[in-house]
């Protein structure tokens, strides 16, 4: 159990967390939740042992092992699989143990003893389990023999994540995990952690990453560390009506203290009224400020309306997408038929590799067709976003010597008020942006982006780096916005609420994908399995019969197919059973803190009393049949999972 003891911690003299007490229970999924600078990753370096405590306890078991991802990954000449494997510390010392007792020809008993502890942890089939790892986090078979150095920075991050998750941890700790991973990498690691034993403690700004894995939320805030039950759709919902409550006992309050001001500026002169406005001062002084409830996002923006959009905005047909090489042309998609409108909304799916960015690309003409035709409409105006644009960006330039450059005529104030509304205010709008976090790079590429009016977006991997209050805020724009979209994410909510169409890229061709993400899910991981297949089958029975192991995967794949069908309505229901029970939960909070007011008994208006009455204990009723209801499903969800 991890125990926080009157616990405060700072950075650079400033105080993060003050007094904070609470339980962690073993094996529990936590996920760590707060506004920037906030300090998660500062309560991770006070795990870790790299920050110390200002004063009070943190108590960790000192037995356990405690796994975390590096931030850097140096140029090594070793292969992926062994970096991975030199995760479990204890496996690489047991190793090396062996190697040296072997070559000294010690005693056969020390060699059995460390034989033994070699199986007793799983050392056998180490190498497994490492490729396992790298598969699921998007690796290939020839990828594993490759030098570590020879991968890019993104690809070094999930070597760095894959080594995490081969130790063998007691307590697990991840800062952004789902960051450079694509869809079904961020599928296979949701499986993963879900299985996974230990404690976890996960920063996230994936919503639906969070709720599908943790169980509980400890959200950092104004000072203090509050532990919440349930996922982070429930703590939204319990925070809200806290947050509900909190501001009607503020409003409550700034009335008492406003009558009492009156009071005492009205009497503190008159002597006969003097020693009531005394106490009334005193009263003041005694009274504990509750803090208003500040729940407004810092993001403020919009798409600006483009002047025109043609009809089709762009055409592609029979187009190839690929490269030229010495050796000739790479094709990586052929025969792509795509028509773009205005308003509409595509998602682009497909497994690693398969050429969601190279479609992307086409669109966005930064690559040519090897053959057929793109064609544009007049007045076609694209605003393209990829993680590889943030490297375009002057390091020694603020975000208003980039707006004043892209356009010069515009008056400073004008794009000062622009830029506040991605949170670049005060000294922010005219620092250099070299020392900037990768959101906030993000931030102003997407401010560059939006300033220009396009009618056409192409958005690839927009949410990297982004916290969760400025991934809303691009889902409200993006629902606003009227142009078309293409969209590649790893963010299912954005997925889920901005994309109307859903566009499959795989064995080189772009097709409709007929399904939502959960049947996604299912399509990958029946090519998982499919993947599999061909080895296990020689491994049984090298003389297994063709047409049996086609009918079989026919026959597994009907069988998930039918699973889906029965998941679907199931999770339907529970998606509207949680808006349901928001929406009540929210009203319910208004009528408690309406009821909480003492005026409303003695201002003798009984019937609008009774009526509230009435309506709460109805929600209460409401809410209750909800949450029963909503168990009995996640339990039939659970069941057939």
């Amino acid at each position: 159990m991890i125990v926080l003891r009157n616990l405060s911690f700072a950075r650079a003299a400033k105080i993060l967390v003050d007094n904070a007490s609470l339980q962690l229970g073993p094996g529990w999924k936590i996920g760590l939740t707060g506004g920037n600078g906030c300090g998660k990753s500062s309560f991770f370096a006070l795990l870790t042992g790299a920050l110390h405590a200002e004063k009070g306890d943190l108590d960790v078991p000192a037995s356990w092992v405690i796994g975390h991802v590096a931030q850097e990954t140096p140029a090594l000449p070793d292969p992926a699989l062994d970096f991975v494997l030199d995760g479990d510390v204890e496996l690489r010392e047991i190793e090396r143990a062996l190697a040296a007792a072997e070559a000294a020809h010690d005693e056969g008993e020390k060699i059995g003893a460390l034989h033994a502890r070699l199986a007793e942890i799983g050392g056998y089939a180490a190498k497994a389990r490492a490729a396992e790892l790298l598969h699921g986090l998007g690796f290939s078979d020839a990828d594993l023999a490759r030098p570590v150095a020879e991968f890019s920075g993104g690809w070094r991050v999930r070597l760095n994540l894959a080594r995490a998750l081969m130790c063998r941890s007691d307590l697990l700790l991840l800062d952004e995990p789902t960051n450079h991973l694509d869809l079904d990498a961020v599928l296979w690691l949701e499986g993963w952690l879900r299985a996974y034993r230990g404690t976890l403690l996960m920063i996230s700004h994936d919503r639906d990453f969070l709720d599908a894995v943790v169980g509980n939320i400890l959200h950092i805030e104004q000072g203090g560390m509050k532990l919440y039950s349930g996922n982070y759709s429930g703590f939204e919902r319990q925070r809200a009506a806290q947050l509900a409550l909190q501001q009607a006992m503020f409003e409550k309050q700034q009335r008492e203290i406003q009558h009492l001001h009156r009071f005492i500026d009205r009497f503190r002169a008159k002597a006969t009224k003097a020693r009531q406005a005394q106490s009334r001062m005193k009263a003041l002084e005694r009274m504990e400020e509750v803090a208003a409830a500040h729940v407004d996002t810092p993001f403020t923006f919009r798409f600006r309306d483009p002047a025109a959009a043609p009809d089709p905005l762009l055409v592609l047909h029979e187009a190839r997408g690929g490269y030229r090489a010495a050796a000739g042309e790479k094709i990586i998609l052929d025969g792509i038929e795509l028509t773009l409108r205005p308003g509409e909304r595509i998602a682009l799916l497909g497994r690693n590799g398969a050429g969601k960015s190279t479609l992307v690309k086409l669109l966005a003409g930064e690559l040519a067709p090897l053959r057929g035709q793109r064609t544009e409409g007049k007045g076609l105006s694209i605003g393209y976003f990829a993680q590889h644009q943030l490297e375009h960006l002057r390091p020694d330039e603020s975000p208003l010597q980039h707006m004043a450059r892209l356009d010069p005529t515009t008056r400073e104030q004008e794009l000062r008020d622009y830029l506040g509304g991605f949170d670049f205010r005060g000294d922010m709008a005219t620092a250099p942006c070299g020392k900037f976090s990768g959101g906030e790079k993000s931030r102003l590429a997407l401010a560059l982006l939006i300033w220009n009016k396009p009618n056409l977006l192409l958005l690839d991997e927009p949410t990297n780096h982004l916290d969760l209050e400025m991934r809303e805020a691009l889902t409200l724009a993006l629902n606003e916005y009227e142009g078309g979209v293409v969209l590649v994410s790893h963010d299912r909510h954005l997925l889920r609420t901005t994309a109307d169409t859903l566009l499959l890229v795989a064995d080189g061709k772009v097709s409709p994908f007929d399904g939502d993400l959960d049947d996604y899910a299912g399509w990958l991981a029946a090519q998982r399995e499919a993947a599999k297949a061909p080895a296990t089958e020689v491994a049984i029975d090298k003389a297994a019969d063709k047409a049996a192991r086609i009918a079989a995967r026919e026959q597994a794949a009907a069988d998930r197919q039918a699973l889906l069908a029965r998941r679907r309505p199931l999770l339907k229901e529970s998606e509207k059973l949680e808006k349901d029970i928001a929406g009540w939960q929210a009203e319910k909070a208004t009528l408690d803190a309406a009821l909480a007011d003492p005026a409303v008994y003695t201002n003798g208006d009984r019937a609008a009393l009774e009526a509230k009455l009435k309506r709460q204990a109805e929600l209460a009723a409401a809410i209750d049949a909800a949450e029963e209801r909503w168990l009995e499903v996640h339990g039939e969800l659970e069941a057939l999972a």
